[in-house]
């Protein structure tokens, strides 16, 4: 169901163009099935045939390859941006790709952003609300605050309403890798208490449902903390799913005993501490989530 209920007629003539279409974009496309024109802009057609099944226009376009977007051009008057950022550097090369193609005829009047918390960096175990300052510490975090800064001047010098949905970790038992349980059978560490950083989440039907509502609803150029309502400890996650899925707890061991054991990527997720506020969301999105918490979400699996 879409989160804004039927749309009005006036709505159901809207074109709508995803760029990217993962796991999300999909959700998303089931749900307007039907609702709107719809075009999905993807660099693989591996996902084409299920997409033209649900009657979405598919564009084959490659955001490292700017000369095969010229199509997206003024084919859609509201963009749901989902592309991961460049794999490398300091800028996102791939958002200012789409920006520039957008711009080369009427700009569409709304475009929404899904960026990640990780802008924020270490908060040390903080209240994040959506007015704190970014402050990224890792390279892939910086390619997506200038994601987000190419989103918003779009926004200023275009008239375009822009919005962005920072999301922390997403979750879902249907998504590849979506859920604790592969790590939890691995037996992978997680840090002891006075170690242990804050984690935030959503479930990947929530934030389907927000990137729809904030197509409408968002503000212009105006930024949404995308987490249901759970505030856990890392290591506390981890044993409240161990006890849903009836698996033995993970091993706790120390900050130092980590930097040894666990691989880089895991270790950078373990080296940032906040608590998002998504008092935003609900308020002016009026996005009423289904999973409130992790333990709703897993709990279903």
């Amino acid at each position: 169901m879409n989160p804004l209920g039927a749309l009005p007629s006036r709505f159901r003539r809207a074109r709508l163009l995803i760029v990217g279409c993962g796991d999300i974009g999909m959700r998303v496309a089931e749900r307007l099935q039907g609702r709107l024109q719809l075009t999905v802009l993807t660099a693989s057609g591996a996902r084409a045939p299920a997409l033209r099944a649900r009657g979405v226009h598919v564009l084959q376009g490659d955001l490292d390859r700017p000369a095969t977007l010229r199509r997206i051009a003024g084919i859609a008057d509201r963009v749901l941006h989902l592309a991961p950022p460049s794999a490398e550097g300091w800028a996102d090369t791939r958002t200012r790709a789409l920006v520039r193609a957008l711009r080369l005829r009427n700009a569409p009047g709304t475009l929404v952003y899904v960026s990640t918390s990780g802008v924020y960096g270490d908060c040390d175990g903080q209240v994040v609300h959506e007015t704190r300052s970014a402050r990224a510490d890792t390279p892939r975090a910086h390619r997506r605050v200038d994601a987000e800064t190419v989103v918003r001047y779009l926004g200023r010098s275009a008239g375009v309403r822009t919005g962005i949905l920072r999301v922390p970790g997403i979750y879902a038992e249907d998504r590849e890798g979506g859920t604790p349980r592969r790590r939890l059978l691995a037996g992978t560490a997680v840090l002891r208490t006075q170690d242990d950083v804050f984690t935030n989440h959503i479930h990947a039907d929530d934030l389907a449902r927000a990137c729809i509502a904030a197509l409408w609803r968002t503000k212009p150029q105006r930024i949404y903390n995308v987490n249901d309502d759970t505030r856990l400890r890392m290591g506390d996650y981890f044993d409240l799913a161990a006890d849903l899925y009836g698996l033995p707890r993970p091993p706790r061991i120390t900050l130092d005993a980590a930097v040894l054991q666990l691989p880089p990527g895991l270790l950078g997720f373990m080296r940032e501490s906040r608590q998002m506020d998504n008092t935003r969301l609900k308020r002016e999105l009026k996005l009423r989530l289904r999973y409130p918490t992790v333990r709703d979400g897993l709990g279903r699996g």
